[in-house]
């Protein structure tokens, strides 16, 4: 169950936005955080607390394939995206960082930013506390949820391999 502050974006956010380039030196999730959405908006990290949650809206995640996007959120303290729809090279690099992610299609027009989220990616219930509505969207599937559970895709294969052992 996760538990935040929604901080709403628009549609067709791509990688340069979640992370611009210039900051592509380093994978330290804790540097990369601190330049989220910089090329969206200079010192957007500034509103956001660990634990808060992305929602965007159509295809979030375009562009480039880069990896350091879903690791700039993770990094910022955002465990969650809850999208109109993703792309999808950025929709299997989040799941592979560990970062939770849930298309809801048009239900995302009914999140605004400064909503109070509950979500539980295990049954794909959104509770927005703020205004009392749910919004039922497809559970992480149970491979994935298994990826997630182990931190990304590296460490679920390095306990795979270990097992083998």
């Amino acid at each position: 169950m996760y538990h935040g502050t929604a901080h709403t974006v628009g549609a067709h956010i791509d990688t340069d936005a979640i992370i611009p380039a210039r900051f592509l030196v380093t994978t330290d999730p804790a540097e990369l955080g601190a330049n989220c959405m910089e090329g969206l908006e200079a010192g957007w990290i500034k509103k956001v607390k660990q634990g808060d949650i992305m929602v965007a809206g159509e295809n979030f995640g375009c562009g480039s394939s880069r990896e350091h996007a879903p690791i700039a959120l993770l990094g910022a303290g955002i465990p969650v995206v809850i999208a109109h729809s993703f792309a999808r090279i950025f929709y299997r690099n989040g799941f592979n960082m560990g970062l939770v992610l849930l298309e809801i299609g048009d239900d995302v027009s009914k999140i605004h930013d400064g909503d109070e989220l509950k979500v539980d990616a295990d049954t794909g219930v959104i509770s927005n506390v703020t205004t009392g509505q749910t919004i039922q969207c497809k559970p992480v599937p149970p491979f994935m949820k298994g990826i997630l559970d182990k931190g990304g895709l590296i460490p679920y294969v390095q306990d795979r391999l270990a097992e083998r052992v």
